[in-house]
C-alpha cells in the first residue's frame, strides 16, 4: 500500500478519546502533586523507582531505563532532586565510570508523605470507575500498546 493508512471511524473516535485521557490525567497528575507535595509527576516517578531498588540505589542508566526517560532528561531532574537533599549521586563501587543515584532518607520521607495524596488522585481519575475486568483489560491494552512502541527501532 502506498497512500497513509488512514483510521476508520470507530479508530479515530478511540484515537481521540485516548489522546484526550493523555493529555488530561497527566495534567491532573502533575497540579496535584504540585499542590500537594511541591513535585512534578517525573521527579515523584524517579523517587518511586529508587525507593523500590535494592539499597534505593541505581545506576543513572538503569534510572533512565526504569523511569523511560533519557539521560539527558533523568540527569537533569537528579540534579533538582539533589539540589532539595533528595537524591545523592555516588560513584558506582562495581564501575568505576558509572554513577549511582541514590535516595536519601529525606527523599524518601518526602515521596512517603506524597504518596496518599498521589494515589487516592490515581484511584479518583482511573479506576474508581473501572469495573476489575476493566482494570484487566486497561492492563492488557497498555502491554499491547507498550509492545509495539518498545519494539519500533529507534533512530
Amino acid at each position: 500500500m502506498d497512500g497513509p493508512r488512514w483510521l476508520d471511524d470507530e479508530e479515530q473516535a478511540a484515537w481521540r478519546r485516548l489522546a484526550a485521557v493523555l493529555l488530561k490525567l497527566p495534567a491532573e497528575l502533575e497540579a496535584q502533586l504540585q499542590r500537594d507535595a511541591d513535585m512534578g509527576q517525573f521527579e515523584y516517578w524517579v523517587l518511586v523507582v529508587l525507593s523500590e531498588a535494592p539499597d534505593r540505589a541505581l545506576r543513572l542508566s538503569q534510572l533512565a531505563a526504569q523511569s523511560n526517560a533519557s539521560l539527558s532528561r533523568l540527569s537533569h531532574v537528579v540534579t533538582r532532586l539533589e539540589k532539595r537533599g533528595w537524591v545523592t549521586r555516588q560513584p558506582c563501587p562495581d564501575d568505576a565510570r558509572a554513577t549511582l543515584a541514590v535516595l536519601t532518607d529525606v527523599g524518601f520521607e518526602r515521596l512517603v508523605a506524597a504518596a496518599p495524596g498521589h494515589v487516592e488522585a490515581v484511584r479518583h481519575c482511573v479506576f474508581d470507575g473501572l469495573e476489575p475486568t476493566d482494570v484487566r483489560d486497561l492492563g492488557r491494552l497498555c502491554d499491547a500498546i507498550l509492545d509495539r512502541i518498545d519494539a519500533r527501532p529507534q533512530g
